[in-house]
């Protein structure tokens, strides 16, 4: 592989994805493809756009022609684009079938046709459901049945199997990788760590839904990043590979962390009534892609990681305060 396409790659894990591999693999070229909804932003690439290895080009996963324009000459393939909030796709689902359903199963035709050697699908733990709270060894692996409880997740889940269809159908060279959720640098202040953090610097309370109670599975986008890359190169076609991070948490002790490294109470804290159907647990089985790729995280333990995030957005406001003075958010995502 020598010229690798990556659809969203002006998102929060695309964009790191996108530094990470020019990083990591200096003889590679890199073609951004991404639409830049509200979502996508160039500002999360300015340390790249001049490097001659990279390429941005604007369009949309829903438009075959253009892809297969953008796509000529690279050799394989990493596919992040995707509506990805849960309170968006309950609010209207509509956007998350048309990018994340019928998105996926337009690339997948165009990297039919130009010919893509090799075609990772980037998912979400998510479309496994909830696990149990009062079950802590019980955790998602490869093949815990596919059990989605959100609009989004429900997407995801549609567009993996979309994907693994492919495979078995037209023996694509495809494999499917399913994540816990991330954190790190140049994250959607949508999103719960720079939503949190964001509003306690400028005063303003944070929004815990429900008891707090809900635990996810925190994995640091670097660590992610990496483990895409080892899928990339070393997957077995057909395969799905779960990534985590091997760090629980409840949404509550996400929040007193939160509040302790900004030296803030507990009077930050506004109770909010619960997401819809909101999912109870998450916990990855990571030993899969350790046991055949080599690969475990190396960079999600706390408190460290989460110390450093929460400097990062502590010191980039001119990055976050644009975006989140146009959204309006007011509700975490995890």
């Amino acid at each position: 592989m020598t010229h690798l396409f990556i659809t969203g790659g002006a998102g929060f894990i695309g964009s790191n994805f996108v530094r990470f591999v020019l990083r990591e693999r200096p003889d590679w070229r890199v073609t951004n493809y991404d639409a830049l909804t509200y979502a996508g932003n160039l500002a999360n690439l300015t340390d790249v756009e001049a490097d001659p290895r990279y390429r941005f080009v604007r369009g949309d996963i829903r438009e075959r022609d253009d892809l297969v324009a953008a796509m000529a000459g690279c050799d394989a393939v990493v596919h992040l684009a995707a509506e990805s909030h849960v309170d968006r796709s309950i609010h209207d689902s509509g956007p998350f079938i048309s990018t994340n359903v019928v998105g996926t199963q337009v690339l997948l035709d165009a990297c039919r046709d130009v010919g893509i050697d090799r075609f990772v699908h980037v998912s979400t733990d998510e479309v496994y459901g909830s696990l149990p709270l009062d079950q802590p060894d019980l955790l998602f692996t490869e093949s815990t049945p596919i059990a989605p409880n959100s609009p989004y997740a429900a997407s995801k889940a549609s567009s993996d199997l979309l994907a693994l269809a492919y495979h078995e159908t037209f023996g694509m060279n495809l494999c499917v990788t399913r994540c816990s959720n991330n954190f790190g640098p140049y994250q959607y202040p949508e999103k719960v760590i720079p939503l949190f953090v964001s509003n306690l610097i400028d005063g303003e309370p944070v929004p815990l839904y429900g008891d707090g109670l809900n635990v996810r599975d925190w994995l640091h986008v670097e660590d992610h990043c990496e483990a895409i890359l080892a899928v990339l190169e070393r997957g077995r076609a057909g395969e799905v590979y779960n990534i985590g991070g091997n760090n629980e948490r409840s949404n509550l002790e996400l929040t007193r962390s939160i509040l302790s490294i900004l030296d803030q109470s507990a009077s930050m804290i506004r109770r909010v009534a619960d997401r819809l159907g909101h999912d109870r647990r998450y916990a990855i089985d990571a030993s899969k892609i350790a046991d055949e790729l080599g690969w475990t995280p190396t960079r999600s333990a706390w408190p460290q990681a989460l110390v450093e995030t929460v400097e990062w957005y502590r010191t980039h406001e001119s990055w976050w305060r644009p975006l989140k003075d146009g959204t309006g958010a007011v509700h975490q995502s995890a």
